[in-house]
């Protein structure tokens, strides 16, 4: 009896090395779920989307679609979740322009006919390109909110930590990619395992810019608590908007559109707090202009 307990013990822990080993190998595959579809801004009737291509230094081509800013608005430089691509985001690029703003959003690698694989260091290196490539359009630093949504809330953040820019916008960020795994996944050590980590709380203290947070309060991706963390560690001035009875991805139906319209609102009449000092870790000060006349 005792030897064939110690056969199945070893049979256990040899078949959960495999899940662990496959976790490991597949671990990008766990993470990314690219629409690799290639459209047009034309064909989901976006006429005055413009696609633009942003060539990277190892030689890969990422996409970015483009609506131009009225005058006196600022323009998200948005990121994305880990599914899908532009098609799916349409609907948030009509809402925005239509009030004005500019909407400047970069696809990953792999996903929506750019090319490559993506990770996080090829994300975040693709981001402050696509941050370069909107400064060499003419918006300037202080009129762009970097807009992360998901999984882009990690890209948003870190963009945030190091470039000027005007306000940044967090909708359902995460303390790290590892944190929402371990809650995905409690059965792995993902601690251990994963390259792919995206540490907000790591880089949430070095943002000094007017900070918004939204998310549902029944999200079942990434907890509301750790939205809440994130907001706690963050810098004023900052906003927390919650939504009883949203999850992930729905808070749209419950008013999230309307509280960011309300916080861009106040962001263009300058009501939100100044950052006026010096601030640390390296990262620049943020001086708001007068509001257009």
């Amino acid at each position: 009896m005792t030897g064939i307990i110690w056969k199945a013990a070893v049979t256990i822990v040899a078949l959960y090395g495999v899940v662990i080993l496959s976790a490991y190998v597949m671990q990008r595959r766990l993470t990314y779920f690219p629409d690799t579809q290639r459209i047009t801004p034309a064909s989901v009737n976006l006429p005055t989307v413009q696609e633009h291509t942003l060539n990277t230094p190892d030689g890969e081509r990422v996409l970015v679609w483009y609506g131009r800013a009225q005058p006196g608005n600022p323009t998200l430089l948005y990121f994305h979740g880990n599914a899908g691509s532009f098609e799916f985001r349409q609907e948030r690029i009509r809402r925005y322009m239509a009030r004005g703003i500019g909407m400047y959003m970069m696809t990953y690698r792999g996903f929506g006919g750019s090319t490559g694989v993506p990770s996080e260091r090829s994300n975040v290196a693709d981001a402050r390109l696509a941050y370069d490539s909107l400064v060499a359009e003419g918006v300037r630093p202080d009129d762009i909110i970097v807009y992360g949504e998901s999984l882009g809330s990690g890209i948003a953040v870190q963009l945030a930590a190091e470039k000027p820019v005007g306000g940044l916008i967090l909708d359902a960020p995460y303390t790290s990619l590892v944190d929402v795994a371990e809650t995905v996944y409690p059965y792995l050590p993902a601690r251990w395992l994963m390259t792919d980590r995206y540490e907000t709380m790591k880089y949430i203290g070095r943002v000094h810019t007017p900070l918004l947070v939204m998310q549902g309060e029944l999200d079942e991706v990434v907890p509301i608590s750790m939205g809440r963390a994130v907001f706690a560690a963050a810098n004023e001035p900052k906003t927390l908007k919650t939504f009883p009875g949203a999850g992930h991805s729905d808070h749209w139906n419950f008013g999230s559109y309307d509280a960011a319209y309300a916080w861009l609102d106040a962001w263009k009449a300058r009501s939100l707090p100044r950052q006026d000092s010096a601030t640390t870790d390296g990262a620049a000060s943020l001086h708001l202009p007068p509001p257009p006349k």
